[in-house]
């Protein structure tokens, strides 16, 4: 029999120690009623920018999608399987959430190898090369401008890839139907893993503000 990753294993004791312990009674009303949350978050699945950690959330408050880069394909019901469009699908007909969050994130992997092939090679018949497809006309956009520095370029493209997965959210009928009806509301942001800092997308500009360390 294989080994259980002793991490995790340690994880595990002290959350059941720890957490659970302490909000044993929300677990059982989760239990027993159901998931009620108000948000969706479309995030990253890099091992550094967990939305449940980013937001301080409780069991139950947010639901969490995570791909590579945080992206939103298009509009596409063909028949084939797609795991995000699934997700969100059930997020926003059954789950009724009233907010969707784009989470990008500074240092983003799949957003580095977009850039930069050679560096993170990808291959236009595997799975990561095709996903980040996603991105192609971005990604030429910001490469072709030789003033830029390759870090300028990499916060560009994450930024950019947050207003981009915004944009194909609205390409789902049940998306755009509940957001013009006022019942649903989709936002952007963007998390600075080196200083812990937030940055919020202006929904008219897209422009990004850093969240205040203090209530405002």
């Amino acid at each position: 029999m294989t080994t259980f990753p002793a991490p995790l294993l340690e994880g595990y004791r002290e959350f059941r120690d720890g957490r659970l312990a302490k909000e044993s009674e929300r677990y059982q009303r989760l239990a027993e009623q159901g998931q009620k949350p108000e948000s969706l978050i479309i995030a990253c699945c890099d091992s550094r920018a967990a939305p449940e950690i980013i937001f301080n959330a409780v069991p139950g408050e947010i639901f969490v999608i995570r791909n590579v880069a945080n992206l939103v394909p298009p509009y596409k019901p063909d028949g084939e399987y797609h795991s995000t469009s699934a997700a969100l699908e059930f997020a926003v007909q059954s789950l009724k959430v009233e907010h969707i969050v784009v989470l990008g994130h500074g240092r983003c992997g799949g957003i580095k190898a977009a850039l930069d092939p050679s560096d993170e090679p990808l291959s236009p018949g595997d799975f990561i090369g095709r996903w980040m497809e996603l991105l192609a006309p971005a990604v030429e956009a910001v490469t072709s401008n030789q003033w830029m520095t390759s870090a300028e370029r990499q916060t560009a493209l994450e930024r950019i890839s947050i207003r981009h997965s915004i944009a194909n959210l609205r390409s789902f009928p049940c998306i755009s139907i509940l957001e013009e009806r006022d019942r649903l509301t989709l936002h952007g942001a963007w998390f600075d893993i080196s200083g812990g800092e937030l940055w919020i997308m202006d929904s008219g500009t897209g422009d990004f503000f850093r969240l205040p360390a203090e209530p405002v």
